[in-house]
């Protein structure tokens, strides 16, 4: 059984990548990394490879066609992790809007302390982000109430999107029957990880907007968010969850 894998999607992230695998490399604990790049114009997936040479075992790359969607590609990553053995198995962003140092603390709450589901979250302990417009963080912090509402999870931050699972946290979700490719894929997870009685920590963590690079965000996506949820409610009430 292998340790611990972090997923990182990418789409031209060239301004950020190299040092952001060399952060990840750098941590005192020994994480593998995965490269999900959707065909990246930029060259991202170049830098990757340049890299590979430095880090050959604990180093991944795998490429895509296009834009396929974040939710495709974090299920990608996951079905390789599940492939590969790995125990433990992150999500993150590549533009250092997350902390490498904070995957130290998410995988501490599921290798020691026995959690399922580790969420790095931003609204913990009141509302923790950097360099967000007012709008922007008013939008994210009414959306993650309106799907506490409506879902019943008892998690602060729904839509975070900087998390660490147990392997059979996914290998019980049937990752084939997940509806949403995009932001709702965030809460999407969250909720079945919830349905299915695993056990959830929220981690307090920092959570500062990229400084190079362009954001990936628009309201289209919190909208496909919002009213995805009451369909994925609806739809659970047809479904068993058992684990067993």
């Amino acid at each position: 059984m292998k340790d611990a894998l972090v997923i990182i999607p990418t789409y031209n992230e060239r301004e950020n990548i190299e040092a952001m695998i060399r952060k990840v490399m750098a941590l005192p604990h020994p994480f593998e990394l995965l490269i999900i790049d959707d065909g990246s114009p930029d060259g991202t997936a170049d830098i990757v490879r340049c890299l590979h040479s430095e880090f050959p075992a604990r180093l991944h790359l795998e490429t895509r066609s296009g834009k396929l969607g974040l939710g495709t590609a974090y299920i990608h990553g996951f079905k390789y992790a599940l492939r590969h053995g790995y125990e433990y198995i992150f999500e993150m962003d590549a533009d250092f809007s997350h902390n490498p140092d904070d995957l130290l603390r998410l995988y501490a709450a599921c290798a020691m302390e026995g959690c399922d589901v580790a969420i790095g979250s931003r609204y913990i302990k009141g509302v923790n982000v950097v360099n967000w417009p007012m709008s922007r963080v008013l939008m994210s912090y009414f959306a993650s109430y309106y799907v506490r509402l409506i879902t019943g999870m008892p998690i602060q931050d729904t839509t975070a999107g900087f998390k660490c699972y147990r392997r059979k946290v996914l290998e019980t979700i049937q990752l084939n029957k997940i509806r949403f490719v995009g932001y709702a894929f965030q809460i999407e997870m969250k909720f079945l990880a919830y349905k299915f009685g695993f056990k959830i920590k929220e981690v307090p963590i920092i959570f500062t907007d990229r400084t190079k690079g362009t954001s990936k965000m628009s309201t289209g996506i919190f909208k496909e968010a919002v009213l995805g949820v009451l369909q994925m409610k609806i739809n659970s009430f047809f479904r068993h969850f058992d684990r067993y």
